[in-house]
């Protein structure tokens, strides 16, 4: 048997706002049978997927390492990140089932299966299942039971917690867009795991008092063996007070990743734990998206390295599939292994750790991990049925009409055009700013906007446009905001901008698609402005290649005030640019972008580009237009 024990406290440890160390019923964790699939399942069988995956239980034997000394077992510590609030193997914005050119699927449903088949084939007491972050948003499926039905208001189970604690997660890490909705919010998803969700450098604003539990410790009962215990610590990301700073100032600080698993980590080793694992919300690059002085994004890596003690790392955040990286502790010398499970219930992180009664003690003799990949199994029926109810109202919502298009709007080019349906965004927030400030002291100042390319597949349809269309184009749930930039601000905000574009000579081929990502640049960091015109010279360095700045056919003054509309993610710093987080801000009514295009397009009823597609940037290479 598996079970939670109590959550242990260091004497110089806080008191945790949050703390989930109830005993849960093992029996209430288990899957519901014989419920309708629905139509989601496809695939092959768990079994056949597992050994097809070289997958094969692991034997107990005396380790060679550890000289055939005492007892040996091997026990399996299952990982996900990064699920995003997908529960099924659907996608939201096409209303088909999730595929991509590799053959992925995705869904908590699909990882279900895999689950499953890991712990009857190993048994359910030898295993245990975490989480590194990233649950509770990301899809129509988060952002439904979040703003639209909020679970805060009607109580019901959220989707996501109804799902994990089916399949009986041992321990959960915050994400950072666990954040997104607010803190009451994810408070009331807290309050609806089973499974401790764990935080220890998400801190009360100006103390290092831990907000949410810490760690956790399990112990696992296996038949003929002394009890294994297994201590968790739970860390999550510091961008959370750059991307949220609106829901977590002057409330909550993050701290550093490695020296908060500095303070931690012998608090855990003095529980008497058998071996450490750590669940974190942080990629292992190295390096921050962020251009300031918090504590590094993506830091597992340097974890490892940096923080003797710890055994095995499961981390998330980035969104890669790494199955299994060793790294050596710098104190210690012992090689500790990390795996990354992809995102969206693609992959699930599977690691064998086996340890030996050495003079009555457990100690870890070795250790590695690999990925499975959930496109070879089928959804798991029971999950699928646990949430068929709220799915099929989100399909309902995002089908909703909207408005009608006078033609197709594509955003295939965004990311080296100026397009009609990018400019459709930058519309909507230059409506709503600019009524929002009427009668204000900025009401004489010009609005401007910047907007993004979220998704390159999103379109708007010739005719009928609905909930979902305008959903792929806005994919995130960010709010909007308005702030005052100077012109001088502006062009070095739009340089910034343009280093998302590789150098090309000025007679190279036309081959828009291959100069776009510079510096591994996602498109969402490439913003494009509205309400002023300029050239993006790309035959240019970085920095010198924003050309004929121009308002209302003049050349932009330096000192000229704008109002910018922007979006909150950016506002509070987010990929870095320069001036916006600390510009004046003017407008801040919490208004979620995509409600307010849907809003938009439902009062004009119409999308007609000839109402609002203005070109007003190009790219040039050396002043000569690209197309």
């Amino acid at each position: 048997m598996t079970d939670e024990t109590h959550l242990h406290r260091h004497a110089a440890a806080p008191e945790p706002r949050w703390c989930s160390c109830a005993v849960p019923d093992e029996a209430a964790q288990e899957h519901r049978s014989g419920l309708n699939r629905r139509g989601f399942l496809t695939g092959v069988t768990a079994a056949s997927a597992l050994a097809a995956a070289g997958w094969v239980a692991t034997p107990e034997k005396a380790s060679a390492a550890a000289g055939g000394v005492g007892k040996s077992v091997t026990i399996t510590i299952m990982g996900t990140s990064d699920i995003h609030s997908h529960a099924v193997n659907w996608d939201y914005y096409k209303d088909a089932a999730y595929t991509d050119k590799a053959g992925n699927v995705v869904g908590l449903s699909r990882v279900s299966s895999v689950v499953n088949q890991i712990r009857a084939d190993r048994g359910r007491e030898r295993t245990l299942l975490f989480d590194a972050g990233d649950t509770i948003q990301g899809t129509p499926l988060g952002f439904y039971y979040a703003t639209v039905d909020p679970i805060t208001q009607t109580g019901a189970t959220h989707p996501m917690a109804a799902q994990m604690n089916a399949l009986g997660y041992d321990a959960v890490a915050l994400g950072n867009h666990e954040f997104n909705y607010g803190l009451d919010f994810l408070d009331t998803w807290i309050s609806q795991m089973d499974a401790p969700v764990l935080g220890a450098n998400a801190v009360r604003a100006g103390t290092t008092v831990p907000a949410y539990t810490p760690y956790t410790i399990k112990t696992m009962k296996i038949p003929g063996y002394k009890p294994i215990k297994v201590g968790v610590l739970g860390l999550t990301n510091p961008g959370i007070v750059i991307w949220d700073k609106a829901h977590v100032s002057g409330t909550l600080e993050v701290l550093d990743i490695v020296e908060t698993a500095k303070r931690w980590v012998p608090v855990i080793r003095d529980q008497g734990v058998d071996l450490v694992v750590v669940s974190v919300h942080s990629g292992d690059s190295g390096t921050s998206s962020y251009g300031t002085d918090l504590p590094n994004e993506n830091a597992a890596g340097i974890l490892a390295e940096q923080v003797p003690g710890i055994d095995a790392i499961l981390f998330g955040h980035a969104h890669k599939d790494i199955p299994q990286r060793f790294v050596t502790n710098a104190q210690t010398g012992q090689q500790v292994v990390l795996s990354e499970p992809m995102c969206w219930g693609q992959r699930l992180s599977v690691f064998d750790i086996e340890l030996q009664q050495v003079k009555g003690k457990w100690t870890v003799v070795s250790r590695k991990s690999t990925n499975l990949n959930t496109n070879t199994v089928q959804d798991d029926p029971a999950m699928v049925a646990l949430v068929q109810a709220q799915h099929d109202a989100v399909v309902t919502y995002v089908n909703k009409p909207v408005a009608t298009s006078t033609e197709e709007l594509s955003a295939a080019e965004s990311c080296w055009k100026d397009t009609a349906i990018l400019d459709y965004v930058n519309a909507v927030q230059v409506d709503t700013v600019s009524k929002a400030i009427a009668g204000t002291a900025e009401a004489s100042l010009p609005v401007v906007s910047i907007a993004a390319p979220f998704n390159r597949q999103a379109t708007f349809p010739a005719g009928e446009v609905t909930i979902r269309d305008v959903a792929g184009l806005y994919i995130y749930d960010n709010t909007l905001m308005a702030s005052v930039l100077t012109g001088a601000q502006i062009k070095d905000y739009l340089e910034y901008s343009a280093k998302y574009f590789q150098q090309v000579a000025p007679g190279a081929p036309v081959d828009p698609a291959s100069w776009t990502n510079a510096l591994n640049t996602p498109d969402y960091n490439y913003d494009q402005f509205s309400g002023v015109t300029y050239d993006v010279d790309i035959a240019q360095p970085q920095g010198s290649r924003i050309q004929n700045l121009s308002w209302q056919g003049a050349p932009v003054d330096p000192a000229q005030k704008f109002v910018v509309a922007v979006n909150n993610y950016r506002q509070s710093g987010g990929g870095g640019f320069p001036h916006i987080a600390t510009a004046p801000v003017v407008y801040n009514a919490q208004v979620a972008i995509r409600e307010a295009i849907v809003a938009y397009a439902s009062a004009a009823g119409t999308i007609d580009p000839a109402d609002f597609h203005v070109v007003n940037w190009k790219l040039t290479r050396n002043g000569v237009s690209v197309f």
